[in-house]
């Protein structure tokens, strides 16, 4: 392993204190793929001094760059504006087996202390990013988020630790490590988060530095937190680990898993998660068996160096530095108020993890958990998720006290398009068959999107069809087509309420966060057009998504014209849209007042309203007291989605309409109409459709396209 030593004054870790200048060894691991090099920097315990600063200093450039001291204030900018729509995060791109190379590579003795080193592959990240310290499990190695360095490394300043194989370090002072790590960079900047990611032991680490820090301004990630060591269902296999020769220790997972591809005690995952990493959802079931097959096979040289990474006298020590962790941590848990995000597999056989979620859950103060039923120990290294997906959709990520769903908003990666339209949304993606049509300035209308204007701000206004069916495929028209992300305003029982899944699994509620929802605040509307985005409105809101027998396609809209003043205050285009197929897909046989008839679940329903959080305080009548409940729906045989976007809107030069409430009442009801219209349209039109049977349209996409491009009623 060839190897090129530099030494820099200050830390390219960490943004400092000017009043400290730590002294680090920076040095670049290559193990002949630049893809797997790493700058490590060491810098234990204690390798901090005291200097006064000097002139010609350089601060923090990213992950594992320098640059420049700039005085001057910079401008902040949007995350969004730095970062394309569906840009490119990797994921999916390195495997388990890229790990298992990498770790040969780092293993190597080089005598030093615990030390901090940044992958190359997390690049440069946007201005602003919050730091992130990824805090390994037993294996000590760092190279645990590979999977996820890329994603990770476009929105945080990455770093990671590593604890070389022979080390024998306490874990207080582990902790005094991380606790130097986290204060050089709160005394620089004292109002962003810290991120701390902590794998098993880790998690550990991570708890034990936010209870002795509780003023700092941390964000926790915990996967499969090791602080249920003690109820670990392997307990009784520890003590012979002492007695079993150098070299067989490696040889119990295979036991234990009947299994042919599995690595370490500590690293007791599910070997198929794992090699199913990169495998696309939209191959055919034999194509993935082939490409599982063959990554399971490819994995099979490799295990042999796992005996090099974590030898026995090593694991023996590290079993008991986890004894000493848990303990530790475990007795400082009420002091810690950081912000927690525990991540659990169902299928963890080293550690109950799923049970101890629940108990971190229920012990501290500001704690969310996300469930993965599927997946193993080594989480971090399986195919589940993309963590960044995951911080996205629990709302984690932010860059100052507070979450802001603006200005902290990471737009849509290529695998989060692919993974939400294809595995979350595809059902209903492939039985509606959507067929979109928009007008033109000259009123014409046509086939596809083009009518809608490319430039925001964009206020789209439309109809809410039954239990919002219409969303998901209206967004993943709009990002294919134009590489648009509309940022729908939504019910904020989304958010903040109680419409999250009962399992903790990252579902449906977590999915809408990534994909840009608001919530329908007049705060929220009025930062979306102000950053000339294109914005996604439902005036009828849940009254039109949870509507009665009887009332499909009726308009339930607020008497109130205010998002038209506000869109004029902006000089924002209006895109009045009707959607129709709800009727092609379900029939509702259950409506509000058909489930107010049944004894237990009325009373569940008006607990549920009397607990839910309103819209609209100010709003009279049915709008603005919007039942929540779920209806009963029988399905049926498929046929297909229409929307039709009408003649845009343009209110720029019209800030009249601000002040002017007739005029903007009177333009309130023509958008109304012309929703009205676009419904009446599409519901004559679509007779017409030779291709709205699913069977139809089956057919033609096997013959001539893909699903997406099957034809419609020639408008």
């Amino acid at each position: 392993m060839a190897s090129a030593i530099l030494t820099f004054r200050v830390s390219p870790c960490f943004g400092i204190n000017p009043k400290l200048k730590p002294r680090f060894r920076a040095e670049r691991l290559v193990s002949g793929d630049d893809n797997l090099s790493v700058y490590s920097v060491n810098g234990g315990a204690g390798s901090v001094m005291e200097e006064k600063e000097k002139k010609g200093s350089f601060l923090n450039g990213g992950n594992g760059r320098l640059k420049p001291r700039i005085e001057q204030k910079m401008v902040k900018k949007r995350v969004c504006e730095e970062l394309e729509v569906l840009w490119d995060d990797g994921y999916g791109t390195k495997t388990v087996k890229d790990y298992l190379i990498a770790a040969e590579e780092m293993i190597k003795p080089d005598g030093g202390p615990p030390r901090w080193f940044c992958p190359v592959e997390c690049g440069q990240p946007i201005n602003d990013s919050p730091l992130l310290l990824f805090l390994p499990g037993l294996d000590g190695v760092g190279m645990g988020l590979i999977l996820h360095h890329k994603a990770l490394g476009k929105v945080f300043k990455v770093q990671c630790l590593h604890i070389p194989v022979q080390d024998r370090t306490p874990f207080e002072e582990l902790v005094k490590l991380v606790e130097e790590a986290i204060r050089l960079e709160h005394a620089y900047r004292p109002n962003t988060p810290i991120y701390l990611v902590g794998d098993s032991f880790g998690g550990c680490l991570a708890l034990a530095v936010a209870a002795r820090n509780p003023t700092i301004d941390l964000v926790l990630i915990l996967a499969n937190p090791a602080t249920s060591f003690g109820r670990s269902q392997l307990q009784p296999l520890f003590p012979i680990l002492e007695a079993f020769p150098d070299g067989l220790h490696v040889t119990i997972p295979y036991l234990l898993s009947l299994v042919m591809v599995l690595l370490l005690l500590f690293f007791k995952g599910e070997p198929v998660k794992m090699a199913t990493v990169g495998i696309e959802g939209r191959l055919s079931p034999l194509q993935k068996i082939e490409q599982l097959s063959g990554n399971l096979t490819a994995l099979l040289p490799l295990l042999s160096g796992m005996a090099n990474i974590i030898p026995k006298e090593t694991l023996v020590w590290k079993l008991k530095l986890l004894k000493t962790a848990s303990a530790y941590t475990n007795s400082r848990l009420h002091a810690i108020k950081a912000e927690v995000l525990v991540l659990a597999s169902d299928k963890d056989n080293m550690l109950p993890s799923r049970d101890e979620a629940q108990r971190l859950m229920n012990s501290l103060s500001n704690c969310k958990v996300r469930r993965f039923k599927d997946n193993g120990h080594t989480l971090l290294l399986e195919d589940s998720l993309n963590l960044l997906t995951i911080i996205k959709g629990t709302c984690k990520y932010r860059h100052s006290k507070k979450h802001d769903f603006i200005a902290d908003f990471v737009p849509p990666s290529m695998s989060e398009f692919k993974y939400a339209f294809d595995e979350v949304a595809g059902y209903i993606r492939f039985a509606s068959g959507s067929a979109m049509f928009s007008t033109m300035e000259d009123g014409k209308i046509v086939q596809g999107l083009a009518g809608v204007p490319n430039e925001g701000p964009v206020l789209l206004v439309g109809y809410h069809m039954l239990m919002g069916l219409e969303l998901s495929c209206l967004i993943e028209a709009f990002l294919r087509e134009k590489k648009i992300m509309v940022r729908g305003i939504a019910h904020p029982e989304l958010f903040w309420g109680k419409l999250q899944s009962s399992s903790n699994e990252f579902a449906f509620s977590d999915w809408v966060k990534v994909m840009g929802a608001l919530p329908v605040t007049a705060n929220y509307l009025f930062k979306a057009l102000s950053t000339k985005s294109h914005v996604l409105l439902y005036p009828g809101g849940a009254r039109e998504a949870l509507h009665y027998k009887g009332e499909e396609y009726k308009l339930f809209w607020p008497e109130q014209p205010e998002f038209v003043r506000m869109a004029a205050r902006f000089g924002a285009t209006i895109v009045p849209f009707g959607t129709v197929g709800e009727d092609d897909i379900a029939e509702l046989v259950l409506d509000y007042n058909d489930w107010m008839k049944i004894p237990v679940i009325n009373e569940r329903i008006k607990e549920s309203i009397r607990d839910g959080i309103r819209i609209r305080d100010e709003t009279d009548g049915e709008v603005g007291n919007q039942q929540l409940f779920i209806p009963g729906m029988l399905p049926k045989i498929p046929g297909r989605f229409y929307y039709l976007f009408g003649k845009p809107i343009k209110l720029k030069g019209r800030e009249d309409l601000t002040k002017n409430r007739q005029d903007a009442n009177d333009l309130y009801l023509q958008v109304k109409s012309e929703v009205e219209q676009c419904i009446d349209y599409l519901l004559k039109k679509r007779e017409e459709d030779p291709y709205r049977s699913i069977i139809d349209r089956t057919i033609y996409g096997a013959l001539y396209s893909s699903v997406d491009q099957v034809p419609a009623f020639k408008p």
